[in-house]
């Protein structure tokens, strides 16, 4: 295989596995904070598209530099919202069956939004342009390149956020929710935080994706890549979520390129699966994630 193509294909991958990290970095911040993995992320992204389209829609008008911000704030409030007045219910049941309630949540805004919005293709033009661009003799998607850069300054972000005050009260909250509450930290506070933090970050994750191929339904299958990502880098590591973000990323590109002229195509969305599955069986607690031994 000629090594330009190679090299286009690594490039382009790194920088989709970084647009994939930043939906399994808001994965982590509501794990490092509740320790409940959130199925619903990729409906999140989706929701947070949506709203931004409504918001730039003819209805509204409201210019993309406007609406995009806007969408964050309002889905700050749904990511709070959903944990004020679901998640928080919930406490005291086993975690299984709050993992469920994500999952559910995710299979409901799956079939909403569309319902609402319509099922067709809806456009999101957030001003990056169509034509090509050239790094030497590679032809990088400039849609790609940007959303990936984008990813990696919010990854960075929530990386100082971590070693940030609020941050060691969100591991605090992690370790022991009790010995949290005795020392005077607001646990339910910190944990609606996160789930508004993480709704924020899927906006923009849903956006970047919305711009690249559109927004629709599928925008929720983000859920698939996030999950692989978490899982291997590490459920309570944003580092280990960016390295896996690029080891995904490549993946999927490598196969698609080399597997997909022999198979005949598909190779893509076996990759995530094909990672979820071997990470579990050879190292569960992912690459950089802390491993919980428990006495019993």
């Amino acid at each position: 295989m000629d090594v330009i193509l190679l090299l286009e294909l690594a490039v382009n991958g790194i920088f989709v596995g970084l647009m994939y990290a930043l939906v399994a970095a808001g994965m982590v911040l509501i794990y490092k904070t509740s320790g409940i993995a959130n199925l619903a992320q990729g409906a999140l992204a989706m929701t947070g598209a949506y709203v931004v389209v409504m918001l730039a829609s003819a209805g509204l008008g409201l210019p993309i530099w406007a609406a995009v911000p806007l969408a964050m704030v309002v889905m700050f409030a749904v990511g709070a919202g959903i944990e004020r007045l679901a998640l928080r219910r919930m406490i005291g049941q086993p975690v299984i069956m709050v993992i469920m309630l994500t999952l559910g949540l995710e299979i409901f805004l799956r079939g909403l939004l569309p319902g609402v919005f319509g099922a067709s293709v809806k456009r999101l033009d957030i001003g990056i342009p169509n034509a090509p661009l050239f790094l030497g003799e590679l032809l990088v998607s400039r849609a790609i390149l940007i959303g990936g850069g984008v990813s990696l300054a919010l990854i960075l972000l929530s990386i100082l956020l971590f070693n940030s005050r609020f941050g060691i009260i969100m591991r605090a909250v992690s370790d022991n929710q009790t010995a949290s509450w005795s020392v005077g930290i607001r646990v339910e506070r910190a944990i609606a935080v996160a789930w508004g933090l993480s709704a924020a970050m899927a906006t923009t994750s849903g956006v970047l994706w919305g711009a690249t191929q559109g927004v629709d339904w599928s925008l929720s299958l983000l859920l698939i890549k996030a999950l692989a990502i978490a899982i291997l880098g590490g459920l309570d590591s944003i580092v280990g979520v960016l390295i896996a973000g690029v080891v995904v990323g490549l993946a999927e590109s490598m196969a698609t390129g080399i597997l997909d002229p022999i198979v005949g195509g598909g190779t893509r969305d076996v990759v995530a699966s094909v990672i979820i599955v071997v990470t579990l069986l050879v190292r569960p607690h992912g690459l950089f994630g802390r491993e919980h031994i428990e006495r019993v």
